[in-house]
């Protein structure tokens, strides 16, 4: 496995897993803190997600002979 911060090869046992050391996962954070890292989709709130009842179609039983 490599250290997403500097590309190291890197133990997968480390103690600072994924990242080489305390240096490069420190770095990462920054990053993510500052705003150079983004999550490029919002995720849904979970009031916007419909319920599985909800998706289904609300005409009832179908009474066909």
């Amino acid at each position: 496995m490599r250290c997403p911060t500097c590309k190291q090869e890197t133990p997968v046992d480390s103690p600072f897993a994924p990242f080489c050391s305390e240096r490069c996962r420190m770095i990462d954070l920054g990053n993510w803190m500052s705003g150079r890292y983004v999550i490029s989709t919002p995720l849904p709130s979970a009031g916007s997600i419909p319920a599985p009842e909800d998706t289904e179609e609300k005409e009832g039983p179908s009474h066909e002979h």
